[in-house]
């Protein structure tokens, strides 16, 4: 999380928002064997949860049962040039979207798991065209064997630790000057952004 106070949005709605449309993040653990992280799909669960799941062989796996923990979500972000201000006395920078989320991991049962699955499957299968594919698509003798090679997660989050570094710091006039520039090198999401949630503020 950074420092600075005015990069923070304290917006429960738009944190778990972030987590749905991006849908991945990193855990990150501490383990007996040193620190280790964790690449995985992420699901909100109807309970405020995040669940997930990692191949039964992954490095945090055999740790992560009552273990507290830390979940990372990434949004868009993108390198801001100093050209693109009015001010000739600014630095490149790097605005930016990320969450932090801090809680107990508990591991989940069978039935946990193929819900987690079910869930993750259903909500990025309804953003494409088309019949949905589901599990019972699966012969059983083989979704049987793909679910032992997988242990399902979930984190109660105590702590969520957001970043908006969405130029805050600036006037409006430069702010609205970094949006193009963004806009202009590819990174609509982060311009998007950036005239959503900050433009107007001073």
């Amino acid at each position: 999380m950074h420092p600075n106070p005015a990069f923070r949005h304290d917006d429960r709605t738009l944190h778990t928002r972030l987590i749905g449309e991006v849908g991945f993040g990193m855990a990150f653990l501490t383990t007996p064997d040193g620190p280790r992280v964790a690449h995985m799909p992420l699901v909100l669960r109807a309970n405020g949860r995040i669940g997930f799941h990692l191949a039964r062989g992954n490095a945090l796996t055999r740790h992560l049962d009552g273990a507290n923990a830390l979940i990372l979500v990434n949004g868009p972000d993108g390198y801001v040039s100093p050209r693109w201000y009015a001010d000739a006395g600014q630095v490149p920078t790097w605005n930016y979207v990320a969450l932090e989320c801090e809680g107990t991991v508990r591991r989940l049962d069978r039935d946990g798991l193929i819900d987690v699955l079910a869930a993750l499957s259903a909500k990025n299968e309804a953003r494409l065209e088309g019949a949905a594919w589901t599990m019972d698509k699966v012969p059983p003798a083989a979704l049987s064997r793909l679910l032992d090679a997988i242990v399902g997660f979930e984190m109660d989050v105590a702590a969520w630790r957001p970043t908006f570094k969405l130029s805050q710091n600036k006037p409006a006039g430069e702010r609205a000057r970094v949006a193009d520039g963004l806009d202009q090198a590819g990174s609509t999401a982060l311009a998007a952004l950036m005239r959503a949630l900050v433009s107007g503020e001073d």
